[in-house]
């Protein structure tokens, strides 16, 4: 466990969370929560990595995010801090480890889908290097409500390498 943010250790998470999460799920997402089996699929799925944020004192789960990597790029699947936790740095520290973790498995980029309408986690990721790409109209179901699409990068492309200096076996000798 990694303490990230004041008072709050991001651990992974397990199948015994999904009871909170299911919940928290439906409190911070409403009508487009996530269900209790599309959480589970994530928890487990292929080349996913979900996080809880636990406060240090109580142990209690405050907040949790997912990564999903494809070998190539990485994408920010969830991120959410119970009501009572945000703007405490938490939705920060879990970034954090996601954006972490993209680096260790070697993902040249994260992506993710942000409603249009939701200020706090655009100045979140814009703070965190994140810009945006283009709009997803209707992306959020079943409200219809668009989506930003935005990218970091994590490293640029190696430029191209200059082309060797030819040796004297190469030049081509002149008569």
């Amino acid at each position: 466990m990694t303490e990230l943010a004041p008072g709050v250790v991001v651990r992974p998470l397990t199948r015994a969370d999904l009871p909170v999460l299911d919940r928290f799920e439906r409190e911070l997402f409403g009508a487009g929560a996530w269900s209790r089996a599309a959480l589970a699929e994530e928890l487990e799925g292929p080349g996913r990595w979900y996080v809880g944020g636990h406060e240090v004192a109580t142990g209690e789960l405050v907040g949790y995010a997912g990564l999903s990597f494809d070998g190539v790029d990485a994408e920010v699947m969830t991120i959410g801090t119970t009501t009572g936790h945000q703007r405490r740095g938490v939705g920060s520290a879990l970034l954090a480890a996601l954006l972490g973790h993209a680096r260790e498995v070697g993902a040249a980029n994260v992506y993710l889908e942000v409603r249009v309408d939701n200020d706090p986690a655009l100045r979140l990721y814009e703070r965190a290097g994140f810009v945006r790409m283009g709009r997803r109209r209707g992306y959020y179901q079943p409200e219809n409500v668009d989506a930003w699409t935005m990218s970091l990068a994590l490293s640029n492309p190696p430029a191209p390498a200059a082309p060797p200096a030819p040796s004297d076996d190469d030049k081509e000798q002149i008569s």
